[in-house]
């Protein structure tokens, strides 16, 4: 394992420590219970908007905390999920009076979880609702889930439904907002290497050097099939054409895609990925209205890729381009 880690254990804490030394002007590390919260929480009259899971998915979800998006996340142990008194210490910090949003992985440690730490802090006088995130069409179930995982649809709720919170909207209105998103959004993923969580020293799994891994989930859960390695074009239409299928998505819908790198990628290759999914829908008639391309939900260093498809309306188109300010994603301030 070659990994730039002091010790195993103190990777998530020692990654704390940094992010709040480099972005102090937006954020602020609470380490015990540990959480990130953004630095002017909690703001008086807006819902607060809370999303967390097991660390190793950087920059999701820490890197999303600020203006515009999330007031906290909460990070648990890699590929661990956070526990009921981070996920409560962090409701607490961000209730401005309004209420606040849970915004949750469907990962049945997240879900467990975060309902427990929503009754804690309901019993100390907070209002909380929660949104299951499950995106995820490459597997019912894994080993992780009870239904579809939260997987990159995640990234654009939260910045749909954060700018939704940061204008005003009251919190029934947010949450029927991220229940939209939620239901127009879809993702498949796969995976040409596995990754190495530091406190296991090993690689979850094994590929061989011609082989790949499609509907590989963001912890290393087994996918629908394992295959020879393919040509781009060819690996994009097998991830592109479940996701089409299952909403469906038809022509005249107008879409934001969502081409994402599993950590390991390079933007050359991810750019290769978008130049064909994009040509694939245009060639059906969707239009990709608004695009996001990047390592933005990771899995450690696993190489792959996965595509994520949102179907907008004008409302979450007009949310998507406004203004958001966090260490990870900034754009139009």
């Amino acid at each position: 394992m070659k990994k730039l880690i002091n010790a195993a254990d103190d990777v998530v804490h020692e990654a704390l420590e940094g992010m709040a030394l480099a972005h102090g002007d937006l954020i602020r590390v609470n380490y015990d219970p540990a959480y990130i919260v953004r630095a002017d929480a909690p703001v008086q009259g807006k819902v607060g908007i809370v999303s967390g899971g097991g660390s190793g998915h950087e920059p999701l979800h820490g890197g999303f905390v600020g203006r515009g998006m999330l007031d906290a996340a909460c990070p648990g142990a890699v590929f661990t999920s956070p526990t009921p008194d981070q996920m409560q210490a962090a409701t607490e910090a961000v209730d401005g009076g309004a209420g606040v949003l849970h915004i949750v992985k469907n990962y049945t440690g997240d879900v467990v979880n975060f309902e427990m730490a929503a009754e804690l802090a309901e019993a100390e006088g907070s209002n909380v609702r929660s949104v299951v995130v499950d995106d995820d069409v490459a597997v019912k179930d894994s080993l992780y889930t009870a239904g579809r995982r939260g997987v990159g649809g995640t990234v654009l709720l939260e910045k749909v439904v954060g700018a939704a919170a940061e204008r005003g909207d009251d919190l029934d209105a947010v949450v029927a907002l991220a229940e939209r998103v939620n239901a127009n959004v879809r993702t498949m993923g796969m995976a040409l290497t596995s990754c190495t969580v530091p406190a296991a020293g090993e690689p979850t799994f094994t590929l061989g050097e011609d082989e790949m891994e499609i509907g590989i989930g963001i912890h290393g859960e087994p996918g629908r099939e394992r295959l020879p390695l393919q040509p781009a074009d060819r690996i994009v239409d097998r991830l592109l054409s479940p996701i089409l299928e299952d909403l469906p998505f038809s022509a005249g819908d107008q879409t934001l895609l969502f081409v994402n790198g599993m950590g390991g990628t390079p933007l050359i290759e991810l750019y290769i990925v978008f130049r064909h999914a994009a040509s694939v829908l245009r060639d059906r008639g969707i239009t990709v209205q608004r695009s996001l391309v990047g390592n933005w939900i990771t899995s450690l260093e696993m190489a792959g890729t996965s595509l994520t498809l949102l179907r907008l309306d004008d409302e979450m188109t007009q949310l998507w381009d406004a203004p958001v300010l966090t260490p990870a994603l900034r754009k139009g301030v």
